[in-house]
């Protein structure tokens, strides 16, 4: 044997054969894995990273109160595939800071789990944190109801006087805390706002004197909040503005519009308010009988059902007829000589609704003269008018002067 081992090339040989029975036994056991791994993927080995894990705090609650505390962590776990993925999907553990053993001051304390099975390992970060210990403090403070975007209201709404129940709330803090407190408030959005609020839960916000946000616990978290929305109004006069002026050939006849309308506001806007008026109405644009639709001028803050009302106009216009022919009755016409005028025409103006005016022509207008039982002679004899219903007609002149045979 110890010739052997002295033998140069019987030591190349064993160490070759070693070698190679190394080789070989290695890439088995890697053979092995991979096969393993390819019949039960669930097997291999991967982690996972959980962002946004809450931190739950062990603590004499009773007594103490800690600063300092992050409300989540980021967790990684690894393990094998099968035992990771309910654990991600379930996220059934914890990761706690425990401070039951710790006394009042500053302390660097290391997070710790619980809940995970044997095979899986985590890795919290932060790992470690530095938390504070202060003795616990409790104060009652009243709660103050903000009202955000007030004067986004709707025209014409009023709110009433906000209920808030509790009226008062309990900080729980440190001392120190405790006693940077300048305010407790409770937000509520009033834009747009037309119904009543009835029992609104309204979370509580704490701030210092700077206006930052206090982490401090409060109890209840949130309160019950009732606001009364109004709509206070009153009824008042309605006054028609108009300008400008009608061509020359028609007149107003009757204009109408609602005499009173009924107006929202603040009371104390509505109380200053006896009349609305309409924006002006241009009278030179006015064409037919009709009704037009004129906006209100609302003073600021006052607002109504209808942003128009309609003026009902009737119009009466004027025409002019200068040669209607003179038809004579009671004697042959051969027989009567006209004196004054001499040709038997006169001038008639008919007056009356535009919308009737429109249709009326020359042709239905009739002036006659009745000479029946007039001797011979000069005589003056009125001028009677027929025409169209509803009209009014006038002759110039009104009587003639005629000579009969």
């Amino acid at each position: 044997m110890d010739k052997l081992f002295q033998n140069k090339w019987a030591i190349r040989v064993i160490s070759l054969i070693l070698a190679l029975t190394l080789y070989f036994f290695v890439n088995l056991e890697a053979n092995s894995e991979q096969n393993e791994s390819r019949v039960d993927p669930g097997n291999a080995s991967e982690t996972q990273v959980l962002e946004d894990v809450p931190l739950d705090i062990k603590i004499d609650a009773e007594n103490y109160v800690v600063s300092g505390v992050p409300e989540v962590v980021s967790v990684t776990l690894e393990g094998k595939r099968s035992s990771l993925a309910p654990i991600v999907r379930l996220r059934n553990f914890d990761v706690i800071v425990d401070l039951t053993d710790y006394e009042e001051g500053d302390h660097t304390v290391t997070l710790e789990y619980e809940g995970l099975p044997e095979n899986v390992t985590a890795y919290i970060e932060p790992k470690e944190i530095d938390v504070t210990i202060e003795s616990r403090a409790t104060e009652q403070f009243g709660v103050d109801i903000d009202l955000v975007n007030e004067d986004k209201l709707p025209v014409g709404y009023e709110l009433g006087e906000p209920e808030i129940a509790p009226e008062t709330v309990t900080l729980v803090s440190s001392r120190e805390q405790i006693e940077q407190v300048a305010m407790v408030k409770a937000f509520v959005d009033v834009r747009d706002l037309k119904e009543s609020i009835r029992n609104k839960e309204v979370p509580i916000v704490v701030y210092d004197a700077q206006g930052n946000d206090m982490n401090v616990r409060v109890e209840p978290e949130t309160v019950t909040i009732s606001i009364p929305v109004e709509r206070p109004s009153k009824t008042v006069d309605l006054n028609l503005e108009t300008k400008g002026d009608l061509p020359d050939d028609i007149e107003i006849k009757n204009m109408e519009i609602p005499s009173e309308i009924e107006i929202f506001g603040k009371k104390e806007l509505l109380s200053e308010i006896d009349q609305i008026s309409t924006e002006e109405l241009d009278m030179s644009k006015i064409e037919n009988s009709g009704k037009q639709k004129v906006a209100l001028d609302f003073p600021d803050g006052i607002t109504s059902n209808d942003d128009k009302v309609d003026v009902d106009i009737e119009l009466e216009q004027t025409k002019q007829f200068k040669e209607v022919p003179i038809e004579v009755i009671g004697k042959d016409e051969s027989d009567v000589r006209f004196v004054k005028p001499k040709d038997p025409e006169i001038e008639v103006t008919i007056k009356g609704s535009d919308e009737i005016l429109k249709k009326v022509n020359e042709e239905d207008v009739k002036a006659t003269i009745d000479l029946s039982g007039l001797e011979e002679g000069e005589h003056k004899v009125d001028v009677q008018l027929e025409g169209p219903e509803d009209v009014t007609l006038k002759a110039e002149p009104k009587e003639v002067t005629v000579e009969g045979k």
